[in-house]
């Protein structure tokens, strides 16, 4: 929508500017619209359904905002709004809040009334490249998370006692990010996870470096998984989540923080159907090896911030289907990985955080020759 016009339009009287009283959708395309502007959209337009206010550099939303008592889709995303009014618990039809790199770290109370609520994205971005443990912040929900009985993404939710005790209650979950997960939460988590049928992306963050994810999430529909924080005892196979039947479904896997003393890559063998893994700071050993056979179907694959590899070694006829590689801040690393040469689909393979010795030898390695390379050196 033009917001010269929709300016114009407000300023007139009711019956002059009727066309705004049957406005159904709102869309700013401008972030340069004046946060007066926003007050009049509510008196003059009650029977709005979508009200997509990203990046606006408002901080307050009206409390008249409770009176869009249809609508179904509410974005603040990107603005600097920091709290919400509590007329918000009036909005009984809003199916999705878009709350993402807002300033929003608490929900009011009232918030829980919201029974339709399907999607909730409350997060803020804190390390761009995820490579921290707490690469974002999410937001607290208020006692009675378990009346949201129809949430199907939600993120990100910081854990708390009462919200661990009544995850359980909503099993229509597709997506769900946890932050500030600790190790006692995880049987409860387990349990709820159990009931989640329909849950294909599930994102765990540990709430420090020293807690363990007992986890036990091999749902038949999960698609994409993420853990962030240390697992188990140092070794994969004595994690619950590895244990456990299923994860043929699982194409995405990203470890982080793992901690993992033992090889990682026999266990994970065993995901056959993954095109995607991400590997970083998850492995203390200091050699790799993907042995002829494994990972038929991978198509990515991520090394970052493991100090102690110092060797990577490719099998001819593993990974046969990759297509990019990426190592990252492998400080230990003094040879170009051996094998290079039997990932015939490889597209491109980068080498990041590298020291100016390894780019000399990076430069004279024939087995890369005519694949593409991306490189930087370390600070």
């Amino acid at each position: 929508m033009d917001v010269d016009w929709l300016l114009q339009k407000l300023k007139k009287d009711n019956h002059q500017s009727s066309g705004i009283h049957q406005l159904r959708t709102v869309i700013t395309l401008d972030n340069s619209m004046p946060s007066s502007t926003i007050p009049l959209l509510f008196t003059e337009s009650r029977y709005m359904t979508v009200l997509e206010l990203r990046g606006l550099p408002i901080e307050k939303i009206p409390d008249a905002i409770g009176d869009l008592f249809n609508l179904r889709h509410l974005s603040l995303r990107g603005s600097k709004v920091k709290m919400l009014p509590k007329s918000i618990e009036k909005l009984s039809n809003l199916l999705t809040l878009d709350l993402y790199e807002s300033d929003i770290h608490e929900l009011p109370s009232g918030f829980v009334k919201l029974k339709k609520l399907r999607h909730l994205f409350a997060e803020r971005v804190i390390d761009s490249n995820w490579r921290e443990l707490a690469s974002c912040s999410g937001v607290h929900i208020p006692n009675g998370l378990g009346n949201l009985i129809n949430l199907q993404t939600l993120q990100t939710l910081e854990l708390e006692d009462d919200s661990v005790r009544h995850l359980g209650e909503l099993r229509q979950f597709r997506s769900l990010r946890l932050l500030n997960v600790k190790g006692i939460y995880c049987r409860s988590i387990s349990e709820s996870l159990v009931k989640m049928q329909y849950l294909s992306f599930l994102d765990v963050i540990a709430s420090d470096e020293n807690e363990v994810l007992l986890l036990n999430v091999c749902q038949p529909n999960l698609r994409k998984l993420t853990l962030r924080g240390r697992l188990a005892e140092g070794a994969l196979d004595e994690s619950p989540l590895f244990q456990a039947a299923g994860g043929q479904n699982l194409y995405d896997l990203s470890l982080f923080w793992s901690q993992l003393r033992e090889d990682p890559l026999p266990s994970l063998s065993r995901l056959s159907n993954l095109t995607r893994l991400d590997l970083t700071r998850a492995y203390n050993g200091e050699q790799l090896a993907f042995l002829t056979g494994w990972f038929p179907k991978l198509k990515v694959l991520y090394l970052y911030d493991m100090p102690n590899l110092s060797r990577l070694d490719i099998q001819e006829g593993a990974m046969a289907s990759l297509e990019r590689l990426v190592l990252t801040n492998l400080s230990s690393m003094t040879e170009v990985p051996a094998g290079i040469e039997f990932l015939l689909p490889l597209q491109y393979l980068g080498f990041h955080e590298i020291s100016s010795d390894f780019l000399t030898l990076l430069r004279r390695c024939s087995a890369i020759k005519g694949t593409r390379v991306g490189y930087s050196l370390r600070d």
